[in-house]
């Protein structure tokens, strides 16, 4: 199964919202699925990432996704990034870069924290860029 193709379906689904999906997955599973809310919940914290972390805890009935690797069409922010890390989510596979507030490649927390997560970008980059560019395009006009 392509979980990266699962977390861009879950993008689209993102309604006003950036379009963002996540995707956790254990044992070659998808455990949890979601899209930014922010708008729908009128919550700041309400990315992609965070809503698939409390899912996935809740399923798994522990805060530790150790086991776990989280697929997302957009590079993490630093409050996304440190909750992954917090989560102790063992790979991190993203789309597109976030030049201006990735939470890797701007911020660096991976390299602040002990922890340390596997992190590839980059993974299906040009159809996540094309979402995030549609979406933006779309809310312009």
């Amino acid at each position: 199964m392509n979980f990266m193709q699962s977390a861009i379906s879950e993008a689209l689904n993102s309604e006003n919202d950036i379009c963002v999906g996540a995707v956790i997955v254990k044992n070659d599973e998808i455990i949890s699925s979601c899209h930014n809310k922010k708008e729908l919940f009128n919550d700041s914290t309400a990315h992609a990432e965070i809503l698939s972390i409390s899912e996935a805890s809740k399923k798994l009935g522990s805060w530790r996704l150790d086991d776990c690797d989280i697929y997302i069409t957009l590079e993490p922010c630093p409050m996304c990034a440190w909750a992954i890390m917090q989560a102790r989510i063992k790979n991190i596979y993203f789309g597109s870069y976030d030049h201006k507030y990735g939470g890797f490649s701007k911020a660096g927390l991976d390299k602040i924290s002990d922890y340390k997560p596997k992190i590839y970008g980059g993974i299906m980059e040009s159809e996540c860029d094309k979402i995030l560019k549609n979406y933006f395009s779309k809310i312009r006009k």
